[in-house]
């Protein structure tokens, strides 16, 4: 079953970011990317849905997408699958946040006005749900990206489910929920970690832990709720909080990488410190989340 919809863009969008982050594992099992498309598998509502987003050149006004649903004996596509799979194509393209605010506030500023005038229409590209990039983050945790990268390859394919045309979803929290601690210990995930998937997802699996922000479920009480299982600090709230919700005031203060392209800016022979990067961005709220996105692409200019 095929369902097709379309998604304006604002001017000047940045497709090459896009691609750039969806990009990152070229052995990926979930995502194939070119310099076209982008298709993203995933699990939704335990149906498994590949999002085809098509990337065209130019000064394209608008994006055409197609998910491809393995939902044979339905008629149509539900209403809240399909308001799902379109805000998952909203999140993979980065049209959650919009940077002009943060650009007119940041303008002016010593330290990363130089970086918004080099690329002003940077955004956030988000993972293609709120779980999605929850698990990423505490897959992420205190490795190196290349390791992350092959951790949530196995991830996927120990958890997720394949489309009827090949491509792995990646997966719920129901699916995550039936892993064992051993399932991800003999793949080389450290116990703590593996603990740490399958708890969150268990409780998520379970209904005690809610991640859907509503009004009566506000990004403070999420934060306060993932915060209070164990294995989940405020770094992994805050990455998930950036590429989950696109939650615009995230501050990254615990991130290295963040640290590295502060001590570059600012000429000095260490990363800052914890406290003071967090006093540091302090400066950029409610914008915290866009100049985090400005100093991790700051790395890739030359010196």
């Amino acid at each position: 079953m095929k369902y097709s919809f379309s998604l304006g863009l604002p001017a000047a969008y940045r497709v090459q970011d896009v691609l750039s982050f969806h990009s990152r594992d070229a052995e990926s099992v979930a995502e194939q990317v070119s310099s076209e498309a982008i298709r993203k598998g995933m699990l939704l509502d335990g149906v498994p849905v590949v999002l085809s987003v098509e990337l065209s050149k130019g000064r394209a006004r608008s994006i055409a997408c197609e998910a491809d649903i393995d939902l044979p004996r339905a008629r149509k596509v539900p209403p809240s699958l399909a308001a799902q799979i379109e805000a998952a194509a909203r999140n993979i393209l980065g049209l959650h946040i919009d940077p002009a605010p943060f650009v007119a506030f940041a303008r002016g500023d010593e330290l990363l006005g130089p970086l918004v005038a080099r690329q002003p229409g940077l955004r956030i590209v988000q993972s293609a749900t709120v779980f999605e990039a929850l698990t990423w983050a505490i897959i992420g945790q205190q490795i190196n990206l290349s390791f992350a990268i092959a951790l949530r390859r196995t991830f996927i394919l120990q958890a997720g489910r394949q489309h009827k045309d090949g491509l792995w979803c990646y997966p719920e929290a129901a699916d995550v929920a039936k892993l064992t601690v051993e399932d991800l210990t003999t793949r080389k995930f450290s116990r703590a970690k593996a603990e740490t998937l399958i708890r969150f997802a268990q409780l998520v699996a379970a209904g005690d832990l809610d991640i859907e922000e509503r009004e009566d479920n506000p990004i403070p009480t999420i934060c306060q709720n993932l915060l209070a299982v164990k294995g989940i600090g405020p770094w992994t709230v805050n990455y998930a909080l950036l590429r989950g919700y696109g939650y615009a005031d995230c501050s990254l203060h615990g991130d290295v990488a963040i640290r590295a392209a502060l001590q570059r800016l600012l000429g000095e022979e260490s990363k800052p410190d914890m406290t003071r990067t967090e006093a540091l961005l302090q400066r950029y709220s409610p914008h915290r989340t866009m100049a985090a996105a400005h100093l991790w692409a700051s790395l890739a200019f030359d010196a």
